[in-house]
Parts: C-alpha cells; sequence; structure tokens
C-alpha cells in the first residue's frame, strides 16, 4: 500500500512539478526570472501553426487568425503571434527606455530562452504593458493592482508558445501570409492604446 502511495505521489509531481514554483510575484525582475527560464511545455490552446498554454484565471474570449483575445480579472489581453518573425528568425533591436516605468530586454545571455523586450508606460492610473519574447506580443491596460498579476500570466503564455515550423512552413508558401500582412503590420502600440483603454474600461463595468 505505502508504494502505491508513493508511486501514485511520484506520478502526481511528475505532471505538476513544472507548475509548483514559489514566485515573488511583488518583483517583476523576479516573475521574469522564474518564468522565462523554464522549460515549461504545457499547453491547452491550439492555432494555426502554434500552441500555448493559458493559466488559471484567464479565459479565451476570441481570435482573428494569429491575432487573440484573452480576458482575466478585469483586464483584456491582446496577444497577437508573430509567426513570420519566427519563421525567418528575426531578432529583437528593442532598445531600453530609462523614460519608462519599465523597460527592460529580455537576452539569452542573461539566461533567458528566447529574445524579447518588456515595457511599461505609466499614464494617470494605468500602466500600458507590451510584452514581446518567443515571436509574440501581449498588450493590455492595467490598474496598478492588476500589473504583477498580468506579468505573470503574460510569462506563462508567451513562454510556452510552441511553433509547428512545418505548419508555418506550408502556410507561408501557400501565401496565408502575404495576403494578410498588411492587416498584421498594424498591429502595434501607438494604434492599440486608445482601443485597450475603451475596452479595459468596458470590462470593468
Amino acid at each position: 500500500m505505502k508504494k502505491k502511495v508513493l508511486i501514485l505521489s511520484l506520478i502526481l509531481l511528475l505532471l505538476t512539478g513544472c507548475t509548483a514554483v514559489r514566485i515573488d510575484t511583488k518583483s517583476i525582475d523576479n516573475i521574469l526570472n522564474v518564468i522565462l527560464t523554464k522549460d515549461n511545455k504545457l499547453f491547452n490552446q491550439v492555432g494555426s501553426g502554434y500552441k500555448y498554454y493559458l493559466p488559471s484565471g484567464v479565459t479565451y474570449i476570441d481570435n482573428d487568425d494569429l491575432n487573440n483575445v484573452l480576458y482575466s480579472n478585469g483586464v483584456y489581453y491582446y496577444l497577437y503571434i508573430d509567426t513570420i518573425n519566427y519563421y525567418y528568425k528575426v531578432k529583437n533591436n528593442y532598445v531600453e527606455n530609462k523614460n519608462l516605468y519599465y523597460s527592460k530586454v529580455l537576452s539569452t545571455d542573461d539566461g533567458f530562452k528566447y529574445q524579447g523586450y518588456l515595457e511599461i508606460d505609466k499614464q494617470d492610473e494605468l500602466y500600458y504593458i507590451v510584452f514581446y519574447y518567443n515571436y509574440a506580443k501581449i498588450e493590455a491596460i492595467v490598474p496598478e493592482s492588476e500589473l504583477n498579476n498580468t506579468i505573470l500570466n503574460a510569462s506563462y503564455i508567451l513562454s510556452t508558445i510552441k511553433y509547428n515550423y512545418n505548419v508555418v512552413d506550408l502556410m507561408l508558401k501557400d501565401d496565408y501570409f502575404t495576403k494578410r500582412a498588411g492587416k498584421y503590420n498594424n498591429y502595434n502600440s501607438e494604434n492599440k492604446s486608445e482601443k485597450f483603454k475603451l475596452e479595459n474600461n468596458q470590462g470593468k463595468e
């Protein structure tokens, strides 16, 4: 009997061990250092040429090809899967901005598995997040009370994205991306900011 209990305990540990990590959620740097350096293979969402893990408490709302809309505790997350940059292995050239509330390059030289950046701009009582990592971007506008929790969720989502090269290659050769290039090029921080503010305010009503 004890042997069976031990075996079951080991199986449970293997199944949950990848998420049972102690994280100081009061520190953005610590959240990034813990989550983005893990080899997390979980996934529960599948798209065209990619899959990723949606943490508990985050709800899938809708998607438009490579744009996903997610929701958690009054906050909308706008996730864009940058499959073209993944395919061509385009390097991140982000430059840190000391004038922002938070601005950091995520470099593989610092132990992160992929290149990217996180920037947070404070406007009045709201924080505008642009988080690019692993060839994907999450944007959101959040109140201070949801800032670190949003970073935590976004870290899990972005770090668990896995691409299917063969599918992406087939889609590219089939002009899937070419026909949509203008649509995806319009996905940028400036164009989204006002929309984010409006929809976040609506979500809190």
